[in-house]
């Protein structure tokens, strides 16, 4: 599943690409993908807004709509949720979409997911939506005394805690493993357990993670994809993700994969501790 580096990748690039055009014609070839209104409104409804502003929370894209007769946004927006496979190309060619938007300047945003677990939706205020009321803060939106707060006293295995977005944003599995790699903190140990070092080395370690990620155009495991279709750079700085079996690249041992949390989880049992 795209993370916070390969959204935040796709958020800056349509920043760039998309801003201040308008839908002027909405193509659905598979509704499952939206989530509301029904296929027939959600095309009505987009048709002739402008796209006025891109923003990013968690892994939710939102394009921020005004109408013709508005310079300013709505209020109404397009909330995009990749989920596991979904990707979002421009220029498409609408030949493998779910949904493509014809914009203003002639070309397509082709919406593609394979396995249809994406969500397309308008919304008259993204900020209600239940998801994101239940966020947890963002790792670049808070310092490391807070980071420490909310690791206080909990006892669930550290790896796991990351990946719940109601206690921190945006770190899915790949960035766990990484962060705690570089952290060498073992992923089955309890939050509690760490000390105030190790919390302020982990803090450190997932910023410096998602921020080299970002940099590289995030990590192309499955079908994720830049907004150009290219896929992103940073597989090739993974330390463990995916490496089981192989040698750690700090010490030699070979690299364990267990299962926490239902998520496969890699770690040097050599290095972490």
């Amino acid at each position: 599943m795209p993370e916070l580096p390969e959204v935040e990748t796709i958020k800056q690039e349509l920043d760039k690409a998309i801003v201040n055009k308008k839908i002027i014609g909405v193509v659905v070839n598979n509704a499952k993908v939206i989530r509301e209104p029904k296929k027939e409104k959600f095309v009505a409804e987009l048709k002739n807004t402008t796209i006025k502003n891109i923003i990013r929370r968690g892994k939710l894209l939102i394009l921020e709509l005004s109408s013709p007769r508005q310079t300013r946004p709505s209020g109404k927006s397009l909330t995009i949720h990749l989920k596991m496979t979904g990707q979002l190309i421009y220029p498409g060619n609408g030949k493998m979409s779910r949904v493509s938007f014809k914009l203003s300047d002639g070309k397509l945003l082709d919406f593609n997911d394979t396995r249809l677990f994406g969500e397309l939706r308008i919304v008259d205020d993204w900020r209600n939506l239940k998801f994101i009321k239940e966020l947890g803060p963002e790792p670049f939106d808070i310092n490391a005394d807070k980071f420490k707060e909310l690791l206080a006293n909990k006892k669930t295995k550290i790896k796991v805690l990351l990946l719940d977005q109601k206690f921190i944003s945006g770190i899915g599995n790949l960035y766990a493993n990484e962060s705690l790699f570089r952290a060498r903190i073992n992923p089955v140990r309890p939050a509690s357990s760490l000390s105030d070092k190790e919390k302020d080395l982990l803090f450190e370690q997932i910023k410096k993670v998602l921020s080299d990620a970002i940099q590289h155009k995030g990590s192309s495991v499955d079908q994720y994809v830049q907004l150009s279709g290219k896929p992103g750079e940073y597989v090739e700085y993974h330390r463990v993700y995916d490496r089981e079996g192989e040698k750690c690249f700090k010490c030699g041992n070979k690299v364990k994969r267990i299962a926490l949390g239902g998520r496969g989880t890699y770690f040097c049992s050599s290095c972490q501790k």
